[in-house]
């Protein structure tokens, strides 16, 4: 497992990326992933998983602090390039309705 972040030169949107499993041991790293940009900082987020092999229901209370972050109603987060299962998962979770989910 592995995450990494980059920030956008204009510094409004901030990309995550996941490399493998998705859960509960990816927690300090994802936290630090976007709580190293100064808050209110960022406009978007972009949680792209491409390389995101399996999530758990620790993966997706990560995501919900991340969108309690980010400023809950009014954020914009976008999770792309998500594998079947993995989208299947969000969309049972009803996450359509609080992300971006492409």
């Amino acid at each position: 497992m592995a995450i990494w972040s980059q920030l956008s030169d204009d510094g409004k949107e901030l990309t995550i990326s996941i490399q493998g499993r998705f859960d509960f041991s990816a927690h300090q790293d994802f936290r630090e992933a976007y709580e190293q940009v100064g808050e209110g900082q960022v406009e978007q987020f972009v949680i792209d998983m491409r390389e995101t092999s399996y999530l758990d229901s620790s993966a997706l209370g990560m995501l919900l602090l991340l969108r309690d972050h980010a400023g809950g109603d009014g954020s914009s987060i976008h999770i792309v390039n998500c594998n079947t299962d993995v989208k299947k998962i969000l969309i049972i979770s009803n996450f359509g309705q609080l992300f971006h989910i492409e």
